[in-house]
């Protein structure tokens, strides 16, 4: 079948009985099975010894129905294998003693390990301890991830996701392990990602990964939301926490970004030193200090230059005679 013919599950919240409300009642049972067998354990009244062991025996099976949420914290409510709501309150509650108190991911993943891996078995099923869901705010920081941007070259980077669960039913029955797969998509998405935009030095006026940190982080975002919306999660922010060129060519970027450096600078200099050559010579005219012809101002200009944008110390020359002489 199509996955995109398939239902997604839907949350409904429903409430439980108090669980200080039950508890009396529950003991109370309790208490009356217990006097009413040792009552009947030395007569001959065999219903009264029934109807003791029977009552004892119900409240036992009752006190499995029990739970405590805490804040932020769920419950998904199946029963015999049919969903029947999520418990949000938190608090001391009492349900269904039937319902269910294991985990359905949980359960799976332990299915299909091999018979050897006990720890691994072990670790599934209490991964969701009595179908308990956490709806608080979780960080999954990503491994280092090696891939090509949009222009082809190599690059290490990784991100750090604030994730939710929003859905409890999508995130448990529509998907095995949706931990996992927030993690997996997650990785899916940032290389998708990385092949949309350069690094740096793209096209005029283009986003990229290295100066478009707000716009990137949006894309993330809102690529993340659209791959996990089907297990139930909301992404509620993701960031990159670490950009670079791979090691292989590091060496050569550095020496392209540090000759653009160089250039960038020699560019403003020179365009300085032009600016105040020309408002040097407006002046000394303006105020007729010297009358200067075309080969004297030349020379001028020249020595403006040097001095201007030359790197190294500027050694002040005499000269007694003439520019002619």
């Amino acid at each position: 079948m199509d996955a995109t013919l398939r239902t997604a599950s839907k949350e409904l919240e429903v409430s439980v009985l108090s669980g200080w409300l039950m508890l009396p009642i529950v003991l109370g049972m309790l208490a009356v099975g217990v006097a009413a067998f040792a009552s009947a354990a030395g007569s001959d009244a065999p219903a009264q010894l029934f109807g003791g062991i029977t009552l004892a025996v119900v409240a036992v099976v009752m006190l499995w129905g029990f739970f405590t949420l805490q804040p932020n914290e769920s419950r998904v409510l199946i029963l015999f294998g049919n969903y029947r709501g999520t418990v949000r309150q938190h608090g001391f509650h009492w349900g269904n003693p039937f319902y269910s108190n294991g985990s359905s991911s949980g359960t799976r993943t332990a299915h299909h390990a091999s018979k050897g891996d006990t720890a691994a078995q072990l670790v599934a099923s209490r991964k969701h301890p009595r179908m308990k869901v956490s709806l608080r705010s979780r960080n999954l920081n990503g491994a280092q991830l090696k891939v090509n941007d949009k222009q082809g070259n190599p690059i290490d980077i990784s991100a750090v996701i604030v994730w939710r669960v929003q859905d409890t039913a999508q995130a448990m029955f529509d998907v095995d392990d949706y931990e996992e797969y927030v993690s997996i998509q997650s990785e899916s998405a940032l290389r998708h990602l990385c092949s949309q935009y350069a690094y740096d030095h793209g096209e005029e006026h283009e986003t990229t990964l290295r100066s478009g940190t707000d716009e990137v982080s949006q894309a993330l975002t809102a690529e993340l939301q659209q791959r996990l919306s089907r297990a139930g999660v909301a992404v509620e922010e993701a960031r990159l926490n670490h950009l670079a060129y791979a090691p292989e060519v590091a060496q050569a970027m550095l020496r392209r970004q540090q000759a653009e450096a160089v250039l960038a600078a020699r560019t403003k200099i020179v365009q300085g030193a032009v600016s105040m050559v020309q408002m040097a010579l407006e002046d000394l005219e303006k105020r007729n200090v010297v009358t200067l012809d075309a080969e004297r101002k030349a020379a001028m200009v020249s020595n403006l230059l040097v001095v201007l944008c030359g790197d190294s110390e500027v050694r002040p020359m005499i000269n007694t005679g003439t520019l002619h002489g």
